[in-house]
Parts: structure tokens; sequence; C-alpha cells
């Protein structure tokens, strides 16, 4: 069984919600239809949207690191995230990697932006009807990301949607990150996982957003 990082530090705090949350923690560790990446994302994900920037965040990095996550894929994952959940959290998030001893990020130059297209440029379109300032930037933003080296577009999405649920983004945002998610080779399966892991931060938001992601309960478990 998986060793969660930080386990010892909670059960210091309180020796039974320790072994709540470890249990919590095997669950979603235990998922087979995520990649072991994607489970780190998650949980780095999710404490950019509470936020949690003190603990928790240390355990999940030293975790993703155990697991192979490479440095530049959480750096990676930060600056994806950035215009989802905001860029003034992401600096104090950006802090804490200092502090927890990543190596600093090389500035590899201009960045190259790659205009959006399919869905993501289908949602651009739709702004555009609404306001077109609004669409620009958020063109601008979505050029800058979905293309970059680090991490893959499945990878990307999966955050997205984790942000969806923590933000009860259930319309289009959801139904966007989704068909992102299934193009890169995602399954309902793979949602489903996604949500099982994610109620470990919220069961109600998780309840929501299988609703309208349409997930049947006539599936396997």
């Amino acid at each position: 069984m998986t060793q969660l990082a930080g386990a010892d530090a909670i059960v210091a705090l309180d020796p039974l919600f320790a072994r709540l949350a470890v249990g919590a923690g095997h669950h979603l560790w235990g998922l087979t239809h995520l990649t072991v990446r994607e489970k780190a994302f998650v949980c780095l994900t999710a404490d950019l949207c509470h936020p949690h920037l003190d603990t928790p965040l240390a355990m999940h990095v030293e975790m993703a690191l155990t697991h192979g996550v490479e440095p530049e894929a959480i750096r990676e994952l930060y600056r994806h995230l950035a215009p989802y959940v905001g860029y003034p959290i992401l600096v104090s998030a950006f802090q804490c990697l200092s502090e927890l001893g990543l190596p600093p990020a090389r500035d590899t130059g201009p960045l190259a932006p790659a205009p959006p297209d399919g869905a993501l440029a289908r949602t651009v379109a739709d702004l555009e009807r609404l306001d077109r300032g609004l669409a620009a930037f958020t063109e601008d933003q979505m050029a800058q990301r979905w293309a970059r080296p680090h991490m893959s577009v499945r990878e990307r999405a999966i955050a997205c949607l984790v942000v969806d649920v923590f933000y009860q983004t259930l319309g289009e945002s959801l139904r966007l990150h989704a068909e992102l998610a299934r193009g890169a080779g995602a399954t309902d399966e793979t949602l489903r996982d996604l949500l099982r892991g994610v109620a470990e931060f919220g069961l109600p938001r998780a309840w929501a957003a299988a609703r309208a992601l349409g997930l049947g309960s006539d599936v396997p478990r």
C-alpha cells in the first residue's frame, strides 16, 4: 500500500482523523483509470482551489515528487491554472515551491502561443457574441497554455475539470474540459474516477458534477 506523504504529521494532530484522512488518500491513489501523474495533479489543483498553501500543499508536492512527477511539471501545472484559479493565488503557490526547495525555473525565452483550435476555438467564438474584450483575453490565455510542454492536453483538461468541480462551474466550462479530456483519450471511467478522487475534497461538489456530466448510476463499481 502506498505510504502517504506527511501521514505521521497528521497522526500527531489527531490520530482518529489521521486514520480517516489516510483512508481517503488511499482511496484516491487506488483509482485505476487515472495515471499516477493525474492523481498528483488532482491533489495539487485542489490545494489551489481551496486554497491550501501550507501543510496540504507541502504533502502533495512531496507525494508528487515521490511518484516521479518532475518539478517542472508541477510548475507547469501552476502556470496552466493561473487564469482558472487566479494569478494572485499562484504567486503564493510559487513562493511555497521555493520554500520547499524545488529548483528554480529557468526562463526559456519568449512564449510561443498556439492559436486555440477545435473546442477551444468554439469557446472563443461563443464569447465573441457576448463580449469581444473577454473573448480576446480568453483566446490569449488559452494560446499561451494548451500546447506547452511538460503536460499533456489530457492532464491539462483533467486539472481544469478539478477546478470546475471545486468552483461548481458545471455548464459550459465543465463541458469544454470534458470534451478536451475525451478528445485526448479520457473515457467515462476516467471521468468517474476523477470525480471519485475529487470527492475526498468535498462530497456535495462531486455529486453535483456527476449529475452535470450525465454519468449514470448503472455503471460498474
